[in-house]
C-alpha cells in the first residue's frame, strides 16, 4: 500500500492508444519521484468468448484465432514496454486474457497490492464523444486503490 514515501507499486493500463502512451509517461514521472515499481498491463479478449455451445452446433477450433489474439496482445504490450524503456522507465509487463478489461485490471491490481493505477482517458474503442472512456470510468468506480486518469 501507499506509505508516507508515496506510491510503491504502480499499474499502468496500456492498450496502445495515444492516451495510454500518456499514462506510461505519467507513470514514469511518478516512478522517478517515488521510486515506484511499474507494471504495464495489457488485457486482450479471447476470440472464442462470443461463441455459445448452447446452439447445438459443433464447437469449432478457435486455437488459431486465440494464438493470433495473444500474439497481437503481446505486440501491444511490447510497444508499451519499449516506450517505457525509451523514457528511462524500468517496467515489468503482464499480458492478461479476459472478457472484461476493467475486471481483469481491478483483480490484478488487488492481487499485486498496487498503490495506484494509471490509465488513459480514452482507449482504442473509438468512442471519442465520451468524456471518460468505459475502461477508465470502470477503474475509477471499481478499483480498491487510487486511479489516476491521464489526459
Amino acid at each position: 500500500m501507499a506509505n508516507n514515501a508515496g506510491f510503491g507499486k504502480v499499474i499502468v493500463a496500456f492498450d496502445g492508444s495515444k492516451d495510454s502512451v500518456k499514462a506510461v509517461r505519467l507513470a514514469g514521472s511518478i516512478a522517478a519521484k517515488y521510486r515506484s515499481s511499474v507494471i504495464l498491463v495489457h488485457v486482450y479478449p479471447s476470440p472464442a468468448l462470443g461463441f455459445s455451445a448452447a446452439s447445438g452446433m459443433p464447437v469449432p477450433d478457435f486455437q488459431d484465432l486465440e494464438d493470433a489474439a495473444k500474439v497481437g496482445g503481446q505486440a501491444v504490450l511490447s510497444k508499451g514496454l519499449r516506450l517505457a524503456a525509451d523514457s528511462g522507465l524500468k517496467a515489468r509487463g503482464e499480458l492478461i486474457e479476459a472478457p472484461s478489461v476493467v475486471e481483469a485490471i481491478v483483480k490484478f491490481a488487488a492481487a499485486e497490492k498496487a498503490d495506484l493505477i494509471v490509465v488513459g482517458t480514452r482507449g482504442m474503442t473509438g468512442f471519442k464523444q465520451l468524456i471518460l472512456g468505459s475502461v477508465s470510468s470502470g477503474l475509477v468506480s471499481h478499483a480498491s486503490c487510487p486511479v489516476l486518469v491521464a489526459r
